[in-house]
């Protein structure tokens, strides 16, 4: 239409030839002279009125022509079709031909049918576009394929991840090889990805692997705690994508592709012994690719980093992060936790209660309700105890000492009665004035050790009484207990004597 109005003015207003008009216009002198005669057949004149719509100029130039929504054929409902595709055993053939014998006249042709169908697909589809602010996200995920080493030794060959990082403004980008997706390889990627970047951004956008959200939720994901530990070290936010939504990381889909092409693939051909072997390399080609420049944008990711991003990254805090194992413990009666089957003690109010045990290679952390309540020095020996003093009850070291008094008393009672028995033993059996042999190799005869039934029931009865230290005694030497009101003498412990 706007050649239509510049035939018109070029005809009406400079008095140009048609072929004049043609030449200038860059169109065919018929087109020229038909578009005028349509003009004075329609009594169009200029200059035009200023109301007069370019829509409505073609409808009076061309009066035959249909008006846009008159189709010559009918258009199928493709709601209905997409619908009715999701059920099993439905084809686009088999509704093609019911929407012809419904239209057998004006309907479409089935290659017709599903080109349309395909376009209506791709009306359905928006994407709105994101836009990022400068040290306000980097985005974080592995990529698929993987990077072969190989053992000297044995020629066995092991798979290294590659993980990718990139900043959301500049798109600077970051790539590492580690050993697995584990909960420690993922976090350790993460300090490196500080350190490579010289700083923190606002918030950490990563996928929904299980090292970094335990639960998936659309609005509520349930954070790894030695994720959000690293998170709080470094002051971010963590905010997994979306579960089944690639566009919420869009940015670290395009960099995991780009790795894939300009790292990886160059890679191909040469062979690794060593992790950090294949870091080094990989650290040569990444930065190479942040120098590259764009085809659309001026600059490279390394000069829009240090113009956008670097200036506004929050500074590193003064020591790393150090991985800190993070699980839950109930404390047993004995006011002890469990871990790694070892045992560490808490204070003993805590008893029955549920903490939290944060353990690194040195040191093993124990918090309850956000509050450190006791640390110990690491220890790996299976089944041994590591306890201190101030979290036993008051009355524990006395009970402690006790007990053994207690314990060595009555065993002394019974070593005395077992020697007085196996006197008596041997006086009956042996006949006067008859010397028994003696010498080195001769058996000699067994002392009895105390029942450890016996102790266990001690044990029990002297904590029981335990709890109202000045009401109840027990007699060192008897084992007998005693309170305000006397010996109680159900309970005293008296050794049966042999017979």
């Amino acid at each position: 239409m706007r050649k239509i109005k510049d035939i018109l003015r070029y005809r009406f207003e400079t008095g140009l030839s048609l072929r004049g008009i043609a030449l200038a216009l860059n169109i065919g002198y018929g087109t020229v002279a038909d578009y005028l005669k349509r003009a004075e057949v329609a009594g169009l004149g200029w200059p035009l009125p200023a109301d007069l719509q370019e829509r409505d100029l073609g409808r009076l130039l061309f009066p035959t022509q249909p008006r846009t929504g008159q189709r010559r054929f009918t258009e199928p409902d493709f709601t209905q079709v997409s619908q009715e595709l999701k059920g099993k055993g439905v084809t686009k053939q088999l509704l093609w031909q019911e929407y012809r014998q419904q239209h057998p006249d004006d309907g479409y042709s089935y290659a017709q049918f599903c080109h349309r169908y395909r376009q209506w697909q791709g009306r359905q589809k928006r994407s709105m576009r994101q836009v990022h602010r400068a040290g306000e996200k980097l985005f974080v995920d592995y990529c698929g394929p993987t990077l072969p080493i190989v053992n000297p030794d044995t020629g066995e060959i092991r798979e290294a991840q590659v993980f990718v990082a990139v900043l959301g403004a500049s798109n600077y980008t970051f790539a590492c090889a580690s050993w697995s997706q584990n909960q420690v390889d993922w976090l350790q990627a993460h300090v490196k990805a500080f350190e490579f970047f010289g700083g923190v951004p606002e918030m950490v956008i990563p996928d929904n692997l299980k090292s970094a959200v335990l639960k998936t939720h659309r609005y509520e994901p349930d954070i790894n705690p030695s994720y959000s530990q690293l998170a709080a070290h470094y002051g971010v936010a963590v905010i997994p994508a979306r579960p089944y939504k690639p566009k919420d990381k869009a940015k670290v889909e395009v960099a995991v592709q780009i790795v894939e092409r300009w790292i990886m693939a160059r890679l191909r051909h040469q062979s690794f012994f060593t992790l950090a072997s294949l870091n080094q390399a990989i650290s040569l080609l990444l930065e190479d690719l942040n120098q590259r420049p764009f085809k659309q944008l001026p600059g490279c990711r390394r000069s829009q980093f240090e113009q956008l991003d670097q200036p506004v990254l929050r500074p590193l805090p003064a020591r790393p992060y150090q991985y800190a194992e993070i699980k839950q413990a109930k404390v047993h009666i004995d006011y002890h936790i469990e871990y790694h089957k070892h045992y560490y003690s808490v204070p003993h109010h805590l008893v029955k209660q549920t903490v939290e045990v944060q353990a690194r290679d040195t040191t093993v952390a124990i918090y309850h309700q956000g509050q450190r309540i006791a640390s110990h020095v690491r220890s790996y020996r299976k089944g041994a105890h590591t306890t201190c003093a101030e979290h036993m009850p008051r009355l524990a070291p006395r009970h402690a000492r006790l007990v053994a008094r207690t314990l060595s008393a009555l065993g002394r009672r019974y070593r005395q009665r077992d020697r007085r028995s196996g006197e008596n033993l041997t006086a009956t059996e042996t006949p006067p004035g008859t010397k028994l042999p003696q010498h080195p190799g001769a058996a000699q005869p067994q002392q009895k050790v105390w029942p450890r039934a016996a102790q266990q029931r001690l044990r029990a009865r002297v904590t029981h009484r335990f709890a109202q230290p000045s009401q109840c005694r027990i007699d060192p030497e008897t084992g007998a207990r005693s309170s305000a009101a006397g010996i109680d003498r159900r309970t005293a412990i008296t050794p049966s004597r042999s017979p």
